[in-house]
């Protein structure tokens, strides 16, 4: 079993920065992609960055040139540095990990945390 936990959340002015961090932990030996994913008061969760184990990254439009993740595959971590936040933005912020199991792929996910954009 993996588990993924988020931290780095909380409030914040508009204009201001924040950074989140996920740690995988459990038997885990590889995890192909992770992202991270928000979900705002009676909106569907969407997509807001991910990056593949090689690097590759590819984010909403919404964040473009705002957000940047990062990964640390020693650590099993991934990062979000939020910069030039938004009241928008508010939601909570969930990390997602793909890690091969044998010849197949699970998913797994946080228990999300809070960012609250406001002045």
């Amino acid at each position: 079993q993996v588990h993924l936990v988020e931290s780095g959340g909380g409030l914040v002015q508009p204009g201001g920065s924040l950074r989140l961090s996920c740690a995988a932990s459990g038997v885990i030996f590889s995890i192909h992609a992770m992202g991270w994913y928000r979900q705002a008061p009676g909106k569907q969760r969407e997509l807001v960055a991910t990056i593949t184990d090689t690097d590759n990254t590819n984010y909403a439009d919404s964040v473009k040139g705002r957000f940047t993740i990062s990964r640390d595959n020693v650590k099993f971590s991934v990062y979000l540095q939020m910069n030039s936040l938004k009241p928008e933005d508010t939601a909570v912020y969930y990390c997602n990990a793909e890690v091969p199991v044998g010849s197949e792929e699970s998913e797994y996910w946080g228990q999300g945390t809070q960012v609250t954009v406001s002045s």
